[in-house]
């Protein structure tokens, strides 16, 4: 069969290492490789939501030593028909004593309304075996033999280089207590051991306890203030708790960032996260997410993360911005809405002056990572360059919260003074009956960007909040109490929000959709205010003011795919159909799934 070499990638599906597949990019196809712990059939699809309704399903096996592969669909209710248009095709089969490997092909872009396009995004993958073969099972595909997994096929993790030899250190909880209700972040402080003289981490990997890989939801490493003193090491607290040591203030910018379903990461050969000198972080803050939805009592944890570091100096120091909408009640989704889209703005202005100071030549983005939480559809990193859009800088249109990792980009991408971006997220809140709100929680939201680039830069955050007052006239807010002493602030007038706090009043207006659909377009043209920090919680000048966000093209439209369909290929060499679909990005009055 075709070499391995020719799958760089590999993941295994399962819990029980019995299913693993094995791929990689062929120009415009996709070669991939199952290996099963099974003699009968072999199921393999993708899935826009994971489950087996409307899934692009190819089935596979070797039946008294003759190989079968066919193409296959399921439609919205999950009854498996065969694929007029067969898409996949067949290199090799092998059957063993114990396992069955299919090696099989697939173009990206096929010209069938059955198949799944496939492109950056979050995939779904679902797989199946069965113990007899095809024909004798027939239709019986319901086994306890089948699952889902995220994966992002066409821009996986790097596979890494070893650095077994390198040296290393781990920051770890402490038996820590894990309190019996559905979401947690516990905050655990620490100093980096390594002081005396620069050196570069190169490679940063999760510690998740045994047995707790679904309750460490994800873990953030924040640098804080360095005019801290090592008193602040000694317990851990709940993070964004009203009791939560000062100290915790001070730690604003995101160093790192893993989530479950995402692996380790491994910094580019020119760059490494600078510790060791007087700029480095000294004091850093792990906040790690507990997501606890059976409220099970008595769990302790001691995950955390792994930081290999080398002596051996790279190039450039990495930096980290945060960029998008600050979180807080100023950003909120109505009830009810099947689409809507949120926007935050990392501005020019703050850019202009940020980068201005720092570095006119610019910086070189080198991996994103796209933040939201559940009720997130798809996120888009915008780029424009005076004025002028350039590619998206990263995108995930089947964002799946339980899978975010920072996405490597192809090309680095300069940022210059002058150019602005933009995060778009998209929400769904069909199945909730109040208000979502800008929080911490992850049944609040948030819309971030988390840019890894260098030279590194004074700049941590770069964000946007929209006016709150006008948010709130929509609903037909007349006048609030000042000053404002409580928060979320109380209103006035008029008489039938009188009393009530901003949050109240909002949950109070009856939503429909066409309303939201106003609201949504009303918000993305409010002013913002601008965002613009430093470490160790200074600001640059522009902080605090307000700006127009840009006159852009909304949403963002996807561009045209090309796709090739292998069936038509084949009929003749005169007839090569190159089909064009333009998968358009859906506008906003369109309340279908978009894309």
């Amino acid at each position: 069969g075709p070499a391995l070499r020719s799958y760089p990638h590999s993941a295994v599906l399962d819990g029980a290492g019995a299913y693993r597949l094995r791929w990689g990019r062929r120009g415009s196809a996709l070669a991939l490789r199952l290996e099963v712990r099974t003699r009968g059939y072999v199921g393999f699809g993708l899935s826009a939501s994971g489950g087996m309704a409307s899934a692009d399903i190819v089935v596979g096996g070797v039946e008294r030593g003759q190989p079968y592969l066919q193409d296959y669909f399921t439609d919205e209710n999950r009854v498996l028909k065969k694929d007029p248009q067969q898409d996949y095709h067949l290199e090799y089969a092998m059957e063993n004593s114990t396992h069955t490997i299919l090696a099989f092909s697939r173009e990206l872009h096929t010209c069938d309304t059955n198949d799944k396009s496939i492109t950056e995004s979050t995939v779904r993958v679902i797989w199946a075996y069965h113990h007899k073969d095809m024909g004798e099972a027939g239709q019986n595909y319901h086994g306890s033999n089948r699952g889902t997994k995220s994966l992002r096929l066409l821009n996986p993790e790097r596979e890494e280089v070893s650095s077994a030899s390198l040296p290393y250190f781990d920051l770890t909880n402490k038996d820590v207590p894990v309190p019996d209700k559905d979401t947690t972040y516990w905050c655990q402080m620490f100093k980096i051991p390594v002081q005396h003289e620069k050196h570069h981490v190169t490679k940063v990997e999760p510690l998740i306890q045994k047995g707790h890989e679904n309750l460490v939801h994800h873990i953030l490493l924040y640098q804080c203030s360095s005019n801290l003193n090592d008193s602040v090491l000694d317990y851990g607290h709940e993070c964004y708790h009203p009791n939560m040591p000062d100290s915790f203030l001070t730690c604003e910018t995101v160093i790192f960032a893993w989530a479950i379903g995402g692996e380790g990461f491994t910094y580019p050969p020119h760059v490494g996260l600078s510790i060791g000198t007087a700029a480095d972080p000294l004091f850093v803050l792990m906040e790690v997410h507990y997501d606890n939805p059976s409220e099970t009592e008595g769990l302790i944890d001691n995950s955390g993360l792994r930081l290999i570091y080398t002596p051996v100096l790279r190039k450039y120091d990495a930096g980290v911005i945060e960029a998008g909408l600050w979180v807080s009640l100023f950003h909120n989704i109505p009830p009810g809405m099947p689409e809507f889209v949120s926007e935050g703005h990392c501005t020019l202005e703050c850019l202009e002056e940020a980068l201005g100071a720092e570095r006119p030549a610019g910086i070189q983005v080198f991996a994103v990572l796209l933040h939201a939480h559940l009720a997130g559809r798809a996120i888009r990193m915008r780029h424009f360059h005076n004025g002028e859009e350039q590619k998206l800088l990263a995108y995930d249109d089947e964002f799946d919260f339980n899978f975010q990792e920072f996405q490597y980009l192809k090309e680095e991408r300069t940022i210059l003074p002058g150019d602005n971006l933009v995060t778009e997220c998209h929400y769904s809140t069909v199945d909730r009956i109040r208000m979502t709100w800008g929080g911490l929680s992850t049944r609040n939201e948030m819309c971030l960007s988390y840019l890894l680039y260098y030279p590194r830069i004074n700049l941590t955050r770069c964000a946007s909040i929209p006016d709150i007052m006008e948010q709130l006239q929509f609903i037909g807010v007349k006048e609030i109490y000042r000053p404002v002493r409580t928060w979320p602030f109380i209103i006035k007038s008029p008489k039938q929000y009188k009393n009530l706090s901003f949050m109240d009043a909002m949950n109070k207006f009856k939503w429909s959709r066409s309303e939201g659909l106003s609201y949504n377009q009303l918000v993305l043209k409010l002013p913002v205010n601008v965002r613009c920090s430093k470490t160790d919680n200074a600001e640059w000048s522009i902080q605090g003011m307000t700006a127009l966000p840009p006159e852009i093209e909304r949403p963002y439209k996807t561009e045209p795919v090309i796709c090739s369909s292998s069936s038509c290929l084949s009929c003749s060499l005169f007839l090569t159909l190159l089909c064009i679909v333009y998968i358009t990005a859906n506008t906003m009055g369109n309340t279908g799934p978009f894309v």
